[in-house]
C-alpha cells in the first residue's frame, strides 16, 4: 500500500508539474521584460500577434504539438524552449516525489526546482538571472529552513548548533545562513580570481546570487559540491562548444577554398565558445545536491580513493 501511494504521488506530481511549467513558460517570458508583470494580463498571449490563446492551445506540451510549433494566427514560430519546461518541470517534479521523505520536503524542493527552471531558462535567453530568483531564494531559504529542518539534516554547521538528535529549527536556519555566505562567498573569490588571472570579469554577479540561494537550501559543504558539479558540466560543455566552433571555421575556410592558418580558426573558435550562460549548470548542480546530497557525496568518497 505504501509503495502504491509513492507511485500515486510521484505520478500527480508529474502531472502538476506540467501545469506548474506552463506557468513558468510565462514567467520565463515576462520576467525580464520592462512593463510586463507575471500576472497581469491573467491570459497568455501570443508574443508575435498578441492574440490571446484559447484554452485548448494551453494544454502543456500537446498543443505545441498539434500547432506544430507555430502560432495558428501569425504562425509566429513557437520557440522549443515551452515544450521543454513542461517536460523538464513535469520529471522534476516526479524525481522531488519520488525521492522526498516527507510532504513537507519535497513541497520545498519542488519550490527550488521551479526556481531554478527560471533561473536557468532566463540565463539561456538572456544571459542574465532575475533577481526576484536569486535574490527572492536568499530570503526564503532561512525561513523555509526554520519550518522544514530536515533540509539541513545532512548539513554540519546544523548539527553542531542543534546537538544532539535531529536538527533543529533554529540549527537548520543557522545552517542555511552558512549557506548563503559560503555559496555566495566561494564564487566570489572565483570570480575575484579569474580577473586576477584573466583581466577580465569571469564571472556574473547574477550567478554569485545564485549560487548563495541555492546554499541557502542545501548549506555550505553542497554549495561547495554543487559549485564543482556546476563546473564540471560547464567544462565539458564549453570544450564540445570550442570544438562545434571550431569544426564549423574550418568547414567554412574549406568552401572558401582560402588557406587560414589552424591557429586562427581556433581564436575565432575560443572567442566565440567564450559566451557560455553558467547559471543553468550552477542549477543543475544546486539541483543535483538538493535531491541527492548522500548518493553523490557518497560517489565521489568512493573516487577519492
Amino acid at each position: 500500500m505504501e509503495a502504491l501511494t509513492r507511485e500515486f504521488a510521484t505520478v500527480a506530481a508529474g502531472a502538476f508539474g506540467l501545469v506548474v511549467g506552463s506557468f513558468l513558460n510565462v514567467v520565463v517570458h515576462r520576467l525580464p521584460l520592462e512593463g510586463e508583470s507575471v500576472l497581469r494580463p491573467l491570459r497568455s498571449r501570443c508574443p508575435g500577434c498578441r492574440r490571446e490563446l484559447a484554452a485548448w492551445e494551453n494544454v502543456p506540451v500537446l498543443s505545441w504539438l498539434l500547432l506544430r510549433a507555430r502560432c495558428r494566427t501569425c504562425r509566429w514560430p513557437i520557440p522549443w524552449r515551452y515544450p521543454l519546461v513542461e517536460a523538464v518541470t513535469a520529471g522534476l517534479w516526479a524525481l522531488a516525489a519520488w525521492l522526498a521523505a516527507s510532504p513537507a520536503l519535497f513541497a520545498v524542493h519542488a519550490l527550488v526546482l521551479a526556481a531554478l527552471v527560471v533561473a536557468s531558462a532566463v540565463d539561456f535567453d538572456r544571459f542574465e538571472i532575475p533577481d526576484e530568483v536569486s535574490i527572492g531564494g536568499m530570503w526564503l531559504a532561512p525561513v523555509c529552513s526554520a519550518l522544514v529542518p530536515a533540509l539541513h539534516a545532512e548539513t554540519w554547521v546544523a548539527q553542531q548548533v542543534s546537538g544532539a538528535g535531529q536538527v533543529d529549527r533554529i540549527g537548520a536556519a543557522l545552517g542555511s545562513l552558512a549557506g548563503i555566505a559560503v555559496g555566495g562567498g566561494a564564487l566570489l573569490g572565483v570570480g575575484w580570481l579569474g580577473k586576477l588571472l584573466f583581466r577580465r570579469d569571469a564571472m556574473g554577479f547574477g550567478d554569485v546570487k545564485l549560487l548563495a540561494a541555492g546554499g541557502g537550501f542545501v548549506g555550505p559543504g553542497g554549495a561547495l559540491l554543487a559549485l564543482f558539479l556546476g563546473s564540471l558540466v560547464a567544462s565539458l560543455v564549453g570544450a564540445a562548444n570550442l570544438l562545434r566552433f571550431l569544426c564549423l571555421s574550418r568547414a567554412r575556410v574549406r568552401a572558401r577554398g582560402a588557406t587560414k592558418p589552424l591557429a586562427r580558426s581556433l581564436a575565432a573558435a575560443r572567442i566565440a565558445g567564450r559566451y557560455l550562460p553558467f547559471g543553468p549548470y550552477l542549477g543543475l548542480g544546486i539541483g543535483i545536491v538538493l535531491l541527492a546530497w548522500k548518493d553523490v557525496r557518497g560517489v565521489l568518497s568512493v573516487f577519492a580513493f
